[in-house]
């Protein structure tokens, strides 16, 4: 009978171990560039989130983690990033200050100027791997201070391709892939994190599906999660002009996706909330129809295994 109860704990114990290993995706951040509540906002809700630490959101980012080769990985380096490190660590429980790498979508405010935490006034890091697209490296390569953080090899840029992976580990790729958005200073791409059973996509930020020459229907389809530009729940939400700043709202995204089955709906997760969207502002009206028309709403801490 020892014998057997020794078996079953041995069992347990690998099996425990074996689950412990799978690589995973956590949310690091689920706002908009300028967080939530933004600088300068007035409103009632952006007064009672100055108010209220729990009301406020970092700003949107993923991490990467692969237990087996203890690695952790950052898309998006954003204002938050001392925050979000500590984060990090907390979940990963390692106390070290290494990062494997820096994943970035593209140059507005919320998704690479974290980086300046890396250089000589902060962190002072060596080395760390920044991954970017041709005209994004080209940025942070010509333009003070993100020079600086390069010529001091704070940080160590890679160029990325469209649509061309990156190996990380024997059983995880990462693939960047170009999206429409406003480009003034970069690219701005996706990523498609891949594992050897899973597939996770990360867009933050992109303009109306519809400039998109992808199916965002046969990308849920190929896909397990995906993290999407949530910025916007409907349109009049803010007090200019919405079509300067044409991100998908969550309401068409819901109804491009509604003619799927709830199985394939189920792997989508908005994430990058602006201040005004009352899915960040807790509204339980749009929160239950989001849940209801079987749709998820990213949060802080949250894990996605691959």
């Amino acid at each position: 009978m020892r014998h057997i109860a020794a078996t079953i704990l041995l069992l347990l114990s690998l099996a425990a171990i074996s689950a412990g290993a799978v690589p995973y995706v956590v949310v690091l951040g689920v706002g908009q560039d300028a967080g939530v509540p933004q600088m300068g906002c007035e409103t009632p809700f952006c007064r009672r989130a100055w108010n209220d630490k729990s009301l406020r959101q970092n700003v949107s980012s993923i991490a990467l983690v692969d237990p087996d080769t203890k690695s952790r990985w950052i898309f998006d380096a954003t204002p938050d990033l001392p925050e979000q490190f500590e984060l990090l660590k907390a979940i990963t429980v390692d106390r070290s200050n290494t990062i494997s790498g820096i994943f970035l979508t593209h140059a507005h405010i919320g998704h690479y100027t974290g980086l300046m935490y890396l250089g000589r006034e902060s962190m002072g890091s060596k080395e760390v791997p920044v991954f970017a697209m041709p005209r994004m490296k080209q940025m942070l390569e010509t333009n003070a201070p993100w020079s600086q953080l390069v010529s001091l090899h704070n940080i160590k840029l890679t160029q990325l391709s469209d649509k061309v992976p990156v190996r990380l580990s024997d059983h995880i790729s990462v693939e960047p892939f170009l999206v429409p958005h406003r480009d003034e200073f970069s690219e701005t791409v996706g990523y498609r994190i891949r594992s050897g059973e899973k597939t996770l996509i990360f867009i933050p930020d992109i303009d109306k599906w519809q400039k998109w020459a992808t199916s965002l229907a046969e990308l849920v389809r190929s896909s397990d999660y995906l993290l999407i530009d949530g910025t916007f729940y409907a349109d009049g939400e803010i007090n200019r002009p919405m079509n300067e700043v044409p991100h998908p709202f969550v309401s068409e995204t819901m109804n491009i996706l509604s003619e799927l089955p709830a199985r394939e709906r189920s792997k989508v997760y908005f994430i990058h909330f602006n201040h005004s969207n009352p899915l960040v502002q807790g509204s339980r009206k749009q929160i239950s129809e989001v849940e209801r028309k079987g749709f998820h709403i990213a949060r802080r801490g949250m894990k996605l295994y691959l």
